[in-house]
């Protein structure tokens, strides 16, 4: 897809992120595998910027097993171990147990109501249509992601904050917050349904 109008400002001129804003962020996303992806990089992006997360994002899919969460359920402490030993990887031990530890809480509501339509339900179930003019009007938490937040962590989840599922919620498209002037905004409001 190539986009030539002006992204949102916080693309700027790297290419990975280019590509990134122009193909993923904020496309309503249903599949529990790719969004079990985007949890675990949301989990490694607390504290850091998203671009060191999307640089790192190919040897965070090797390390986590192509974002399995049955297989990352069940890496053990010897993983963790390695995976700290990987210089091309986010190296915080919490974070990795974390993320492991939400592999298997994952699962958990896989086989109840399904983390998909559980986390859309914090929505109404449709993506919700912003219409932000800069990026000092972007909120870093909602009310709704911190419902989220508070749910999950309740599951048993963890590095799951207000800021870190707002943040998921933006990549996932359960809000869509490309700024108006931004060409993706129509175009990621269209995949929705509605009007820009």
């Amino acid at each position: 897809m190539n986009v030539e109008a002006s992204p949102c400002p916080w693309v700027g001129d790297d290419p990975l992120m280019r590509r990134y804003h122009d193909q993923e962020w904020g496309v309503p996303l249903f599949d529990a595998g790719r969004t079990f992806e985007f949890l675990v990089l949301e989990t490694m992006q607390a504290g850091l910027s998203w671009r060191v997360v999307l640089h790192k994002r190919e040897a965070l899919r090797e390390a986590f097993a192509g974002f399995d969460p049955e297989r990352v359920a069940a890496f053990g402490p010897g993983r963790v171990d390695a995976m700290l030993a990987d210089a091309r990887l986010i190296r915080h031990r919490g974070k990795l147990e974390a993320a492991i530890g939400n592999a298997r809480a994952f699962l958990e509501l896989e086989a109840g109501p399904g983390f998909v339509p559980h986390a859309w339900s914090f929505v109404g179930g449709a993506p919700r249509q912003n219409r932000f003019r800069s990026l000092d009007e972007v909120p870093s938490a909602t009310p709704a992601s911190t419902a989220f937040a508070t749910d999950l962590r309740r599951r048993g989840f963890r590095f799951v904050g207000p800021t870190v599922l707002y943040a998921h919620m933006q990549a996932t498209g359960m809000v869509n917050d490309h700024l108006v002037d931004c060409p993706r905004h129509a175009a990621v409001a269209a995949l929705a349904g509605v009007g820009a």
